[in-house]
Formats: C-alpha cells, structure tokens, sequence
C-alpha cells in the first residue's frame, strides 16, 4: 500500500515542497508516509481509530481540512465509495496550491477516477503497482461540483457521502427499533450509532435519561448531531470496541459493522459485543440486529449469560442478551 507513493517521490512525480504543509487524506494501516517529512505532515483521517493510530506514530491529526488551510502539495488515499472519493478530491485540490498525489487500488475505483479528472485536467502517467495506480494532478482547479454536502432523506433525516446507509434508512435498524422494550432503562448507548437513526428510536423511550451515541465517523457523527437534537443525546467520536467505563450502563443497542474494506470480519461485531458486556450493569440488557449468516452467538454465549433470538426476518436476527459475565 506504501510503493506507490514512494516511487511517486522517487520519480520527481509528486514534488516534495521543502517548506509548508503536507496534507495526507484518510491514511489508513498499512499506509507507509516515510517518503514524507513527518515534521511537515497534516494527516486527516475521520475515522476515529486510524485518527488515533496516526497520532500516536506522532503525525499531526485533524479530522476534517479546515476552511483556511493552504497546502504546498497532498496525498489522497481514496476511499472506495465513489462520492466520498470525489469529495475528498475536491477537498484536497482545493486546499492546496502544490501538486496533488492521488493514490488507490482498483477495487476502490481508481480507474474510473482517473479517467474523469483526465476529462477535466492534466494528470502524470500513472504509476501502476500492486493493483493499484498512482497519479499527480495541479491544486487550485476548480472541482467544485464534486464537493457534494449533506443529503436529506427519508423523513428529514440528514446523512453525508459515504457513511453508513447514506441513501435511506436501514432496513435492519428499522427492525430493531421496532423489537425494543417500552422501557430500557436510565442509561444507553448506541455503539456505533452512525447518523443517527437508532437513537431516534432509543429516545422514544421515556426511561431513558441519558443516550450515548459512541461513533467513530466524523462525518456520520456530524449528521447525528443534526438527526438527534435530543437533550438527552451526548455524542462521542470514539471507537465502540473499547469506549466507556465498566458496569455503567442500563442498556446496549447496536447494528454493529460487519466489513473492514471490501472483506466480512464477524470480528468487528464480536468486539462490539465484548464491549456492550463490559458496560453493562449486572443487570444490564444488549439488544443487537445482524444478518442471519453472522456467527455472533458463540461469542454472547461467552460474555453474556442469558442469550437469545427474539426477532427478525429470513435476512436479520435482533438478538438479546442479558446477566453480562465478570472478567477481571
């Protein structure tokens, strides 16, 4: 994931400004940035845990480009869904007076993306390797029409390019709030609580006095803010695999993830899982939705005493759990 970006400064391609600010979009593990000074380095990464990763190799983090930062040059690692990658470009051209790298693998769209800026600027011979290209282009040209803003669906709700169910409501959270209890008790968390649309069910119940919403996308959490004006909503840029102090809570509602890029990882929710157990109060409930083929059970079976499937359809299980198990 590093080669490319190292041949395209070897090579005089993406010029290295000997002074001023080097923005570096959405970075993730694996990305090698030594070919760049770190001491000049900006890295803006939304996502909460690569964010955190990246501060604590000592980059300077942000998580969104400021309105008036100035670039001498950028790198752009493309996110694979299309609108935000077009967004990201924008941002970085925009903000930047240098040459910018733009850097993807093929299943993430970089053809196409290099094919629709060669229709509207000159861009270097691309460097292809290890399935994937490489390519400079001029900041300051004008891709406005690619900074795409927040989208209103369905009922109002507000979301942004590339989160989570970012064209409507999800089907599985529909089905979830539908399976909650009258009462969830004082204290809730919404782990990975995206937009937003599972708290605006949560809220629904009287019970609850306060709702956590613990989201690790900048982005997603900014139209939960918009979604859930709740007073009793307190939001938390986070990750929901290790958020929160113990024994805290009343209640555990999730749709947790279940991809790490292109590729299912069960992992990501039975982290999830483990979490909402470490949590809860000893009397404390999970309520959780998954697809049906997701092997979550072994994993409630072993934090939470007291499993079971209390609702869904022939795609999503809403599973309940309760009596969390006490580890030291």
């Amino acid at each position: 994931m590093s080669q490319r970006l190292n041949l395209a400064v070897q090579s005089g391609d993406l010029v290295v400004p000997a002074e001023g600010r080097i923005a570096v979009f959405h970075p993730r593990e694996g990305h090698d940035l030594s070919a760049l000074p770190q001491a000049q380095v900006e890295v803006i990464q939304p996502f909460k845990p690569d964010h955190d990763d990246w501060g604590a190799q000592g980059f300077a983090c942000v998580a969104s480009p400021k309105a008036e930062a100035c670039y001498s040059a950028a790198v752009v690692f493309i996110p694979r869904a299309k609108p935000l990658a077009r967004l990201v470009v924008a941002q970085a051209v925009a903000a930047t007076e240098g040459p910018v790298l733009i850097d993807g693998a093929k299943t993430d769209g970089i053809d196409s993306l290099l094919k629709d800026l060669k229709a509207r600027t000159s861009a270097t011979p691309a460097i292809s390797k290890a399935h994937g290209k490489a390519f400079c282009i001029d900041g300051g040209i004008d891709l406005s029409d690619w900074l795409i803003g927040p989208q209103k669906i369905e009922g109002g709700l507000v979301t942004a390019p590339g989160v989570f169910s970012a064209d409507g409501i999800d089907p599985a959270s529909q089905l979830l709030v539908a399976a909650l209890p009258p009462k969830l008790g004082a204290e809730v968390a919404d782990l990975g609580a995206g937009w937003g649309y599972l708290a605006t069910g949560i809220l629904t119940r009287d019970s609850v006095k306060t709702l956590h919403l613990v989201e690790a996308d900048h982005a997603a959490l900014a139209c939960a803010r918009q979604n859930v004006p709740d007073p009793r909503a307190v939001f938390h840029w986070g990750d929901a695999r290790s958020w929160g102090q113990k024994g805290t809570l009343d209640a555990v509602v999730m749709n947790p993830p279940f991809h790490s890029g292109r590729a299912a990882d069960p992992q990501l929710g039975q982290e999830f899982i483990a979490n909402a157990a470490r949590l809860l109060r000893p009397s404390g409930q999970l309520w959780m939705v998954a697809n049906r083929h997701l092997p979550y059970e072994a994993k409630l079976g072993d934090v939470f005493a007291q499993v079971a499937e209390v609702g869904g359809d022939n795609r999503f299980k809403i599973l309940q759990a309760s009596r969390p198990r006490r580890r030291a």
